[in-house]
């Protein structure tokens, strides 16, 4: 029997933790953070929602396989070490655009950033993956 008051608590809840955990993501290399401790946290939301309502209702609210984030989060981490392959320079460095000044508080995006979304992936498909294994079993 599942309970009304975590169900009810668990909708807030959720949407909470998973902002935080894209909080956490983005944070990353600036401050402690980043993906891994980002889908930790996102993992725990899951987790709780599974709890709440079911493993059935997690498969249809995220409508893809647990398992495509994690090829998913491969790929996008191997592209962005690539990417310093290609402008001449060691696999897995960190390449910023706009190139320049990065002491200015203009948003750069680099590649340290979709490594980070590629580890972030990885870990959350990882561990919603186990979570709906041992839910289901």
């Amino acid at each position: 029997m599942q309970s009304l008051i975590l169900r009810t608590a668990t909708r807030l809840l959720v949407s909470l933790i998973l902002v935080f955990s894209v909080y956490l993501l983005l944070r990353g290399h600036n401050a402690p953070g980043g993906g891994f401790s980002g889908a930790l946290v996102a993992a725990t939301g899951f987790a709780l929602y599974i709890l709440a309502e079911g493993p059935g209702a997690v498969r249809n609210a995220i409508r893809i396989d647990p398992r495509g984030l994690i090829v998913f989060g491969m790929a996008l981490s191997l592209v962005s070490g690539l990417i310093g392959l290609f402008a001449g320079e060691p696999f897995l460095t960190g390449l910023w655009w706009p190139p320049g000044d990065l002491t200015s508080h203009a948003i750069a995006v680099g590649t340290p950033f979709f490594f980070d979304v590629g580890v972030y992936a990885i870990v959350l498909g990882t561990v919603v993956t186990i979570l709906l294994g041992l839910e289901e079993n």
